[in-house]
């Protein structure tokens, strides 16, 4: 079952503010990118995004912000190499375990979650005496557009 892209706008500049991380606007703006994105970005797609809100952000600001996102757990920085561009991808950590299916040829993510997923990390917590703190798993294909 694919699951919503965007979040509740403000979201992750609350967070971070109930734990005490300064707000600058220039970091609300690169959240703002981030929160309301449809697809996975890059720091380059981000930067972009960010300096039409603000033309002030760099791309060192961009890449500490993403840096203060991963320490606090509010992104997950994922490495799609076989697709274009810098191959380091950001999504918002949504609190579940997903599967990313990626379009070899246009590039395109898509976003599955599974209860079968969910219950092969069970059974390999069970079976391994393992305990997960994250699983993923990507598969490269063609998307219905591209197989056309």
């Amino acid at each position: 079952m694919p699951f919503p892209q965007t979040e509740i706008p403000g979201r992750l500049q609350g967070i971070l503010a109930e734990r005490g991380i300064r707000m600058t606007d220039q970091r609300r703006a690169i959240l703002s990118v981030i929160e309301t994105a449809h697809k996975h970005l890059d720091a380059s797609q981000i930067l972009r995004k960010a300096q039409k809100m603000d033309a002030s952000i760099d791309r060192a600001t961009v890449y500490r912000t993403l840096a203060l996102l991963k320490r606090q757990g509010l992104i997950d920085e994922l490495d799609l190499m076989h697709l274009k561009g810098e191959g380091h991808y950001y999504e918002r950590k949504l609190g579940r375990d997903h599967i990313h299916m990626a379009c070899l040829r246009c590039g395109k993510i898509t976003e599955f979650m599974s209860e079968r997923f969910d219950s092969l990390k069970n059974e390999l917590e069970q079976e391994c005496r393992f305990h997960i703190m994250v699983a993923r798993l990507e598969v490269g294909g063609y998307c219905a557009a591209c197989r056309r």
